[in-house]
């Protein structure tokens, strides 16, 4: 009977690890999403604006 309840324990433990680190790599990821999001909105904000002023010096 010690032996099952160690095993359930250990198997318990091991479960609620995997389910935090999954959450927090989707963290991660979130968070690389929103990077990502701001990033090509940066660039095509640079975009926009080298040709707004290539068309002012026209």
């Amino acid at each position: 009977m010690n032996k099952t309840i160690l095993t359930s324990v250990v198997a318990l433990i091991f479960i609620s690890m995997s389910l935090s680190s999954c959450a927090a790599i989707e963290g991660i990821f979130n968070a690389g999403v929103g990077v990502g999001i701001f990033f090509v909105l940066f660039i095509i904000a640079i975009i926009v604006f080298i040709v707004m002023k290539g068309k002012k010096g026209a």
